[in-house]
């Protein structure tokens, strides 16, 4: 294995070993409660949100992914959570302020504790990662480009949350196959 290899590996690791696993199980309940979900995500952090959907939907959850044409109508009982790693998007920022009007419950991911999309959240769930926020001159501390630590660390973190929204939900492996599409 190539040293680069190996030290992504390790960096990915130490990022996921330094997330707060109580606050992980404090998103997936609150998740699992949600009526409907809405996740919403910019460029490679949206992929990693439409992967997340995407799981919920096997799991049998009600979920949407802001901008597609299915997103229904989020309101009280429903949970708006988005990834912005900076934390100053001003597309979650204004979506946040959109959810919280209609009465949805709003989680933010983020590397940046005191961002603006932080401050907008009812909870917050920090995965301590170099983003495009940090990624030059002396707050580089990832040897992998721009955001791309803490875009590797949601693609992990979002599949341990499947397992525990999994437990929670009470869904078979073989209920969720049964959720997967035939159209491919």
């Amino acid at each position: 294995m190539s040293s680069a290899f190996r030290t992504a590996l390790d960096e990915i690791g130490a990022i996921l070993g330094r997330v707060d696993e109580s606050r992980v199980d404090e998103v997936c309940r609150l998740l699992a409660d949600a009526n409907c979900v809405g996740l919403h995500g910019l460029g490679r952090e949206g992929l990693q949100m439409r992967g997340l959907a995407m799981r919920m939907f096997h799991l049998g959850m009600s979920v949407g992914v802001v901008g597609d044409m299915t997103m229904p109508s989020l309101g009280t009982g429903d949970v708006f959570l988005a990834s912005s790693g900076p934390g100053e998007t001003t597309t979650i920022l204004t979506l946040a302020k959109v959810a919280r009007e209609a009465g949805a419950r709003v989680v933010v991911i983020t590397a940046q504790a005191e961002s603006s999309a932080a401050q907008l959240a009812d909870m917050v769930l920090l995965v301590p990662a170099q983003t495009m926020a940090d990624d030059q001159g002396e707050g580089r501390t990832s040897v992998l480009p721009m955001g791309s630590a803490f875009e590797g660390a949601l693609f992990m973190l979002f599949e341990i949350m499947i397992l525990k929204l999994q437990a929670l939900v009470g869904i078979s492996p073989e209920d969720m196959r049964s959720r997967h599409t035939n159209m491919e």
